[in-house]
């Protein structure tokens, strides 16, 4: 009997394949690319405050950034989906691209001094654009696809999401509770900066290096029973037929909407916590508690995103995310400068995503199912690569939103 045998069937009757050290090492994968989205996330902050480039500038230059990184998604998709390797593919562009996102991730917070503002604003556009238009994205795109293409079980496919989730939420709140402290623990300065990217580009790399040693493995010795997917060739489709099916399947288009809305909210309130803290409460080492709190929210939600998502379905979880999230946002306004209420709808609301937060593979696994279904073509990667299009324009829209706030308030970081 087979390893895959012995692992019995989920409730709907497919044949389960993830062991524990799967899934681990699958959440690993998410764990380094969480860590470059967020540090991503933090770097207006170390642009106006640390290396006193214009805050408008800063904006534009990130929106730009965004607008290239959510176009190269689709072209990316695209060009994973016709490369070869039957479905090892997916992990062969995690390994091509993990070193240079080591490098890239330092070079982030290497912008040359004395250089001039509109220099300096060129070598972020650069710097920007190969870290989340080129690199993040010949990881991301393929990786999304991979809790497709390693499972049929919707049960697998979900816990793979939980993990996914935690992974992500691991990435945050290292970056909302350690990376002011430590920084200002290193001296505050570039420099500190610098040293800290050194080691997020270490974790990332080990990261990624489990991640795909783990999933190429797997797919190596994939074994054909019941109909399992045996990794050979999808029939290849244009880019311009496989868009027309995505856009006229409303499945997909409501998870691109569903990650356009998480990420401008996400985006928001992950690159305005410095600001408020060091402008409002006064201090910015005071993202360490916010975090913290919003740790133990994230803990509880976990406890019980398993139980919600049986209990409510998908369309529930998903309501209960986001009018949720929405309410406690709202409370928040009636005392915007209250530390105490500011800490506590902040936890509230991560506990409240959390089962939302689980859903975005299962979601993307849906949507691949109603292709093949519809059309008898998965367009896995296009699918992820599209959808993750949503992401970087809704993370866009964010960034544009709270610089545009910031500039119109005539923010200057020295005063």
């Amino acid at each position: 009997m087979t390893k895959k045998t012995e692992l019995g069937l989920d409730n709907e009757g497919i044949r389960k394949v993830m062991k524990k050290g799967d899934y681990f090492a699958d959440m690993l994968g998410q764990l380094g690319l969480a860590l470059i989205a967020n540090l991503v996330g933090q770097l207006t902050y170390f642009y106006t405050d640390k290396v006193s480039l214009a805050v408008g500038g800063v904006g534009i230059v990130m929106a730009i950034a965004k607008v290239v990184d959510a176009l190269t998604d689709i072209w990316f998709g695209n060009i994973v989906e016709h490369s070869s390797g039957g479905n090892e593919k997916f992990y062969t562009w995690m390994k091509r691209m993990m070193i240079p996102a080591g490098v890239v991730v330092v070079s982030l917070f290497t912008v040359p001094k004395n250089i001039g503002g509109t220099a300096g604003l060129v070598y972020v556009l650069i710097t920007n654009v190969l870290m989340t238009a080129v690199i993040y994205t010949l990881i991301s795109t393929p990786y999304a696809a991979t809790m497709v293409v390693r499972t049929k079980s919707q049960e697998e496919r979900s816990n793979m999401g939980i993990f996914r989730a935690i992974a992500s939420y691991i990435a945050g709140i290292i970056m909302a509770i350690l990376i002011i402290p430590i920084t200002n623990a290193l001296g505050g300065n570039q420099n500190a900066w610098i040293k800290f990217g050194f080691i997020v580009a270490l974790v990332v790399v080990l990261s990624l290096l489990v991640c795909y040693s783990n999933g190429s493995k797997a797919m190596k010795s994939i074994i054909t029973e019941d109909g399992a997917d045996d990794g050979t060739e999808e029939e290849k489709v244009s880019f311009k037929e496989a868009m027309s099916m995505l856009l006229r399947s409303k499945y997909w288009v409501i998870v691109l909407l569903f990650n356009v809305i998480t990420a401008v909210t996400n985006t928001m309130v992950a690159t305005s916590a410095a600001y408020y803290c060091k402008w409002i409460f006064g201090n910015d080492n005071l993202v360490a508690v916010v975090g913290g709190f919003g740790l133990l929210g994230s803990i509880l939600g976990f406890g019980i995103s398993k139980l919600m998502i049986s209990k409510c379905g998908v369309k529930g979880a998903i309501n209960y995310g986001l009018l949720g999230t929405a309410g406690l946002m709202s409370i928040r306004c009636i005392a915007p400068s209250n530390i105490v209420l500011f800490v506590i709808t902040g936890a509230l609301s991560n506990l409240m995503q959390m089962p939302l937060m689980c859903l975005y593979g299962v979601l993307l696994g849906m949507a691949v199912d109603y292709n093949e279904y519809k059309y008898d073509k998965k367009l896995v990667a296009v699918s992820s690569g599209a959808v993750g299009f949503g992401s970087k324009v809704g993370g866009g829209i964010g960034s544009v939103v709270l610089t545009a706030f910031l500039a119109a308030g005539a923010y200057d970081a020295l005063h």
